[in-house]
């Protein structure tokens, strides 16, 4: 139960704080209303950092199903506990999501552009396109969990920086990757929001785009599995 209540504060802690600067660029009259891309991914970055050093020395801070099958498939993790850290990073999720609704409420009702306000909660495309859409997403993916494993190699002795560099790596895949799709690289991150969108009572809200929503689910899973045997495969050659 602890490993699986960490994954939930963890998961909250991280939607919070990311829907939370979208919201904040995105929605009219918020005092960082215009923000742009920079602080987004930023943000975003710090607030992996601050989640895994939250929860992480319980659960690893995965925070992401596709990270969570990903050590399962290399053998960093039991599959025994894949199901719960994927339940309870989803409801992680959406009770972030919802608490960022519940903080904006006045500037969603303000807000008339729907596009927008989704935004807050869910990706989309630049362009929409299934195989492109999905090969980013995947390689986004790969490179984060490649990136975490190397990170975290005791050959480093990081130690406690650990979770900062993880934070540091979210921000330069946004930076660096993150302009065709907004870069879910993380099913819980992408559906779990997106689930409090199509329930929560926001005023002027659009449909959920589920038509997109498998894209950020699957991709990231093909992706982190990949990066993880990536990893796997070069480490034995080094070693």
């Amino acid at each position: 139960m602890a490993l699986y209540s960490a994954e939930f504060l963890g998961t909250v802690i991280l939607i919070l704080l990311g829907s939370g600067v979208v919201a904040n660029v995105s929605l009219k009259k918020s005092k960082a209303e215009g923000g742009g891309w920079i602080v987004v991914t930023a943000a975003w970055g710090f607030a992996v950092a601050i989640a895994a050093y939250t929860t992480g020395w319980i659960s690893g801070a995965h925070l992401n199903p596709a990270l969570t099958i990903a050590f399962a498939v290399i053998g960093n993790l039991k599959w025994s506990l894949v199901p719960g850290y994927i339940i309870a990073q989803l409801l992680g999720a959406i009770v972030g999501a919802s608490i960022t609704y519940v903080t904006f409420k006045d500037h969603f009702r303000i807000t008339e552009d729907a596009d927008a306000k989704l935004g807050v909660f869910c990706t989309a495309p630049a362009i929409r396109n299934t195989v492109s859409n999905l090969i980013t997403e995947a390689v986004g993916t790969a490179m984060l969990v490649l990136g975490i494993l190397g990170i975290n190699n005791g050959s480093n002795n990081v130690g406690a920086l650990s979770a900062l560099l993880a934070g540091i790596l979210v921000w330069v895949i946004g930076l660096s990757l993150g302009g065709p799709t907004g870069y879910a690289i993380n099913p819980a991150r992408d559906l779990g929001p997106r689930i409090a969108h199509a329930i929560l009572p926001i005023p002027g809200k659009r449909d959920s785009d589920w038509s997109y929503a498998f894209i950020p689910v699957i991709g990231p899973i093909i992706g982190g599995t990949i990066g993880a045997l990536i990893y796997q495969f070069f480490t034995t050659l080094w070693v």
